[in-house]
């Protein structure tokens, strides 16, 4: 049937290349590719580009209150042949699109795909919340609801939003009120990593039975700092009648294979990781009783968790083989904490250094009681532990003004930063960022942050407070746990207003402040 064509050339000529901007807006239907459609025998390969937006067409339609043998009849059609298109057995044509725009005077691109696709990529971010962990919606049945009702998704989404904002609301004032326990109560189900974390944290990331029992077998084994991989292997064949052998071609770093007792390593990592994955190794074998109890006592949510704590607790143990409690202890506060002469010794990374001087909390033999946290470029923290009252946001980013971010701008260099937090009190801090990749031109490198510090009284003890003035309370950056909960009204870096103020505008005024709050 030939559809009949209004306007002038210039309106014409403008609906056809709007249609070209629709086609190429609308790919072909993923779900079509390499098949058929039924009733049409053309192969796919021959029908690329041409549009298939029946459900469009069809809420077009309904927006105008018409039915479809109405619409197939202002457009030339015949009621079956629009059919057809609002069901996607037949593609949507330029002749019916431009004859759609005369009529009805619509902007061709109503119908491109391109705010379908925003709002698919939308509700797709909100269904990897734990809130929808029990029920996965298939991608295609967020499609269907995109595609039919795009009304109902943007009032989902905004409904989400208003919970994801309450929520954050909640917390951040459960947090500032009565502490991270009602925080917990409040933001609900936790990934297993986040489970596993704040276990760590409330134990202050110190557990004796496995210190000690690391220590102990460092003594055994006469460990001289360092020295640890030859004597780890001869361990290893000995007590366990395990073959260690490296490999360069398989793709995992460490594979334990019960029978035939044998354990391989990847030839791509260093002596440094080498030697931490054999300490691993022999934490899984000898230690599983004490850690199964640990897990058991912690009461954790779900196998997943415990299976992530329990290889969180042999990480736990390999850093203490590697670095014994006592003589891990009195080499710190010989050389000063300084890190990398402690690296140098016990031939660890910075990082491992760092971790293992915020554990070193045994009752009646502790050390400085540091926090350790571990940032991204993008300000989300991997790793964090604490045996001091510095405070961690569990909601919202951490502040800006902490130097643990500036440490991306100056790769490999060691910061140091005097903070007060809003309670008054004053921490030493350093932060210097750490890089590794997992071998090879094309693979990608890991950079993060690493931040130590410690409240202000223990700083001289630190090499890094040399030439700093400690006494100079001026001289310390104010900064908070996240901008939510934070009390400054004159921070010029905040993101967010705190919860609970009312802000104030006057549109006649502009201030270098970002918010000014009444009162």
């Amino acid at each position: 049937m030939r559809e009949g064509l209004s306007g002038t050339s210039a309106a014409r000529d403008g609906r056809c290349r709007a249609y070209r901007d629709v086609l190429v807006a609308c790919p072909e239907s993923p779900s079509r590719t390499g098949g058929r459609i039924e009733g049409n025998s053309e192969p796919m390969t021959n029908r690329k580009r041409k549009l298939f937006l029946g459900a469009k067409i069809r809420r077009f339609r309904e927006q105008q209150h018409l039915s479809q043998a109405e619409l197939a009849y202002r457009l030339g059609l015949s009621a079956s042949y629009l059919n057809q298109i609002e069901n996607d057995q037949r593609p949507l044509t330029v002749q019916v699109l431009l004859k759609m725009g005369s009529l009805f005077d619509i902007d061709l691109t109503h119908f491109s795909e391109e705010e379908d696709d925003r709002l698919m990529a939308e509700l797709k971010d909100c269904m990897e919340d734990p809130l929808f962990k029990h029920e996965k919606v298939a991608l295609q049945d967020l499609k269907e609801i995109v595609s039919r009702s795009p009304a109902f998704a943007r009032h989902f989404l905004t409904l989400y939003q208003s919970y994801h904002q309450a929520n954050q609301n909640f917390a951040g004032l459960a947090q500032d009120v009565t502490g991270d326990e009602a925080v917990r109560a409040i933001v609900g189900p936790q990934f297993p990593y986040e489970e596993v974390r704040d276990y760590f944290y409330y134990q202050n990331n110190y557990f004796d039975g496995l210190d000690r029992a690391a220590e102990r077998l460092a003594e055994q084994e006469k460990l001289a700092s360092g020295e640890g991989e030859a004597k780890l292997i001869d361990y290893l064949q000995r007590q366990h009648s395990i073959t260690v052998v490296m490999d360069a071609e398989g793709d995992r770093l460490r594979q334990f294979e019960p029978q035939p007792r044998r354990l391989t390593l990847s030839k791509l990592l260093s002596l440094k990781q080498r030697v931490f994955q054999l300490a691993h190794q022999i934490c899984l074998l000898e230690q599983q009783p004490l850690m199964d109890e640990m897990i058991r006592q912690a009461r954790f949510s779900s196998a997943e968790t415990e299976a992530v704590c329990r290889v969180g607790l042999a990480n736990y143990f390999a850093g203490a083989l590697l670095m014994p409690y006592s003589a891990f202890l009195k080499k710190a506060q010989q050389e000063r904490y300084d890190i990398e002469r402690l690296q140098i010794i016990f031939n660890v990374s910075f990082e491992q250094i760092c971790h293992r001087l915020s554990t070193l909390q045994r009752p009646g033999e502790k050390g400085i009681p540091f926090y350790f946290v571990r940032v991204d470029a993008a300000g989300n923290i991997s790793k964090r532990q604490s045996a001091s009252s510095f405070h961690f946001a569990r909601v919202g980013g951490a502040c800006p003004l902490w130097n643990v971010h500036d440490a991306f701008a100056q790769p490999g260099k060691i910061l140091r930063q005097v903070a007060q937090m809003p309670d008054g009190k004053t921490y030493f801090c350093i932060a210097r960022t750490v890089s590794r990749t997992e071998g090879g031109f094309l693979m990608p490198q890991k950079t993060f942050a690493v931040g130590l510090g410690c409240e202000i009284q223990h700083a001289p003890q630190l090499i890094y407070s040399v030439g700093i003035d400690l006494n100079d309370k001026a001289a310390a950056v104010p900064i908070g746990v996240s901008c939510r909960v934070c009390e400054r009204d004159n921070c010029p870096q905040r993101a967010f207003p705190p919860i609970g103020k009312k802000i104030h505008i006057n549109e006649n005024e502009r201030e270098f402040l970002p918010y000014r709050f009444e009162g």
